[in-house]
């Protein structure tokens, strides 16, 4: 079968590998239909040194179920069915708790392993791991349901971990997928206010159309100062990070109101922290993390699948596997939000 490695920065290609088959009985074999880049994608594709060996990549993507292992129950062949960036058996304390990104015996795609940017994928803990998605392998609706696999469920966490709710005002640093998710669901919780900060106008034209009140062209220092400004001095009561670097946290921090909250969900690329001081008499709460994702998509999925909830714009770059390559580069060059991986032509 065919499958993206990357050998090093800048360096993605499709090339012949194993054939994806079960190894065990509680695996699903999944072809996969579509697929997606992420921006975390992008941090390897960045900074990766060279390797002859390379590794599989791909952690977003959606597809039917070929074959099941003896014990698997939950889905079965010819079922379209989404898989979180993480596999996790569901039956553990931290599944059990909500947590299955903290799951015992669960782990991510790609790597050594089978990566969601290929044409099968081979899911260990399938009952656990794989959602049943009620449509069939040609709907229209697949594109925006894959971004529950990752994004739209990223931004929902970062709304969570802010305490987001109707009425609040909030604020959403980043303008990427993962910032425009975040706009998503502070609307879909009833925030009154949201006002979002990135840096390119095609992406905050964007957040307006999925409810933004207002967006800042602003980083930095400065960004702090035009959100306490826009806010009358007050701060808001959430601010959702969304890019994972010190500067754009301690804008975040900045930002928030006393007693506000403040969600974290960019994976951390640099090693800048923050000082605990600047924030602490403000009575400021920091949370968030990898999200959840498997806990998240059942909640979502029915809005998603009713029009409530449409990401599907982000996807704004679409190529074939075999081109995959130059869907990187689309994203590298910020000329796509995200590249969409359409494995049915």
């Amino acid at each position: 079968m065919r499958a993206a490695i990357m050998y090093g920065a800048g360096d993605v290609r499709v090339a012949d590998v194993p054939d994806a088959r079960i190894t065990a009985p509680t695996d699903a074999l999944v072809r996969v239909l579509l697929s997606g880049v992420c921006g975390s994608d992008l941090w390897m594709y960045r900074k990766m040194a060279p390797s002859d060996r390379g590794v599989r990549m791909g952690h977003e993507f959606l597809g039917v179920v070929e074959e099941v292992g003896a014990d698997v129950t939950a889905v079965r062949p010819g079922e379209v069915v989404l898989a979180p960036f993480r596999w996790s058996d569901g039956t553990c304390e931290f599944c059990r708790a909500g947590l299955p990104t903290s799951c015992s015996d669960g782990g991510s795609w790609g790597g050594a392993l089978d990566g969601g940017q290929g044409e099968a994928v081979r899911v260990p803990l399938a009952d656990g791991t794989l959602v049943p998605v009620p449509v069939e392998p040609g709907d229209p609706r697949l594109v925006p349901v894959l971004a529950l696999a990752d994004v739209l469920c990223t931004g929902h966490h970062a709304a969570r971990a802010a305490r987001v709710g109707p009425g609040a005002t909030v604020a959403v640093i980043g303008d990427g997928a993962v910032g425009l998710c975040a706009v998503l669901a502070a609307s879909r919780l009833g925030a009154e206010r949201i006002t979002v900060v990135g840096a390119h106008e095609n992406r905050l034209e964007l957040a307006r159309r999925f409810g933004a009140t207002e967006v800042l062209e602003a980083r930095g220092d400065a960004a702090a100062r035009r959100l306490l400004e826009l806010s009358d001095g007050r701060g808001y009561h959430a601010v959702l990070e969304c890019v994972g670097t010190g500067t754009a946290l301690r804008t975040a921090l900045d930002a928030a109101r006393p007693g506000g909250a403040v969600g974290y969900v960019g994976v951390p690329q640099d090693g800048t922290g923050v000082d605990v001081r600047t924030f602490f008499r403000r009575n400021v709460t920091l949370a968030g993390g990898v999200a959840p994702a498997r806990a998240y998509i059942p909640q979502l999925l029915p809005d998603v699948l009713s029009g409530g909830i449409d990401p599907s714009p982000i996807f704004d770059r679409v190529v074939a596997l075999d081109d995959l390559s130059e869907g990187y580069a689309a994203m590298d060059r910020r000329e796509a939000i995200k590249t969409l991986v359409d494995l049915r032509r």
